[in-house]
């Protein structure tokens, strides 16, 4: 659930919606996906959990679980071939207890889940002889210690942490539709900004990281966004018009800000998608970049917010 603020098609990359060579449509969008696919993907995750949200909703916390695991494989699979050293079993052990730690303890359960998980990566990429043998030899000190131990700590923060925010709302007696909120907000903020975008982007927002977002496209996500949130917020979640407005807001600059994010990661390890496990989208962190700083400020606004 990305924020996308695509320029019309002849501000994008070459080739990207141009008819093919016999004439026919491009079976991709202008956006470089295929847009019926994604669209099917989009449906069925999002049917997915509604479902959960108003017949079971601490299933909820399985997808969730399923995708701070996934999205966590993908980012240290994708790390790992850029030729960091990322410790995976504690981080994917970690990743779980800040999840399921919320259960029974709340707030403090995903911080104690974190703070153990960045504590026993520490440790463990300190010991690790793969971070030495292969620059300096088996007795030699790790190399490029501070460098790995730090993106592991924000692929820690990123992934469980941030999905763990998503958990601590479906706990509320209205929960659900704080998180149906919340969900509202990120996909009503792409697909604003999408349509925005391919309709009338001409001014790219930020060339060196993104060249397919437009200021136009933004505009499209505030639009459409805000207007959206607020009224979910006002009659599902029963809050003020205010709290609608000041969700709304901040869900279209979190999800944009991760969707750039994810972009400036993806330049510096020269890849195109995180993963292709999700047809139309690529992988699970190229769909849910935007989701998960989103439930952060999702959680302050809902929860701390009068």
């Amino acid at each position: 659930m990305t924020a996308q603020h695509y320029t019309s098609v002849a501000e994008t990359d070459i080739g990207e919606g141009a008819p093919a060579a016999d004439g026919s449509a491009p079976s991709t969008s202008r956006a470089g996906r295929n847009l019926p696919v994604a669209i099917v993907v989009g449906v069925v995750m999002g049917g997915a959990v509604v479902a959960t949200l108003v017949w079971a909703k601490y299933a909820f916390l399985g997808i969730v679980a399923a995708g701070i695991a996934l999205g966590t494989l993908e980012m240290g699979r994708r790390l790992r071939s850029g030729g960091y050293v990322i410790p995976m079993i504690p981080l994917l052990v970690g990743g779980q207890f800040t999840l399921w730690l919320t259960w029974p303890f709340g707030t403090g359960g995903a911080l104690a889940g974190f703070g153990g998980t960045v504590v026993v990566c520490m440790i463990w990429r300190l010991i690790s002889p793969k971070g030495r043998r292969a620059v300096r030899g088996p007795k030699a000190p790790p190399a490029n210690y501070l460098r790995d131990v730090s993106t592991t700590v924000m692929v820690a923060a990123w992934v469980p942490l941030f999905g763990s925010f998503a958990a601590l709302l479906i706990y509320h007696h209205d929960g659900p539709a704080k998180v149906f909120a919340l969900a509202v907000g990120v996909v009503s903020s792409d697909v604003g900004g999408y349509a925005a975008g391919v309709l009338f982007g001409k001014h790219p927002m930020v060339p060196a990281i993104s060249p397919n977002k437009s200021w136009e496209g933004f505009a499209g996500s505030l639009l459409l966004g805000i207007s959206a949130t607020a009224v979910t917020v006002i009659y599902l979640v029963g809050k003020p018009w205010y709290v609608g407005l000041l969700l709304g807001l901040a869900v279209v600059l979190t999800a944009t800000l991760g969707d750039l994010v994810e972009s400036q990661v993806k330049r510096d390890l020269g890849i195109k998608d995180m993963g292709s496990l999700l047809p139309g989208h690529g992988g699970v962190m190229d769909r849910f970049d935007g989701f998960l700083p989103s439930a952060v400020v999702g959680w302050i606004v809902l929860t701390l917010v009068p």
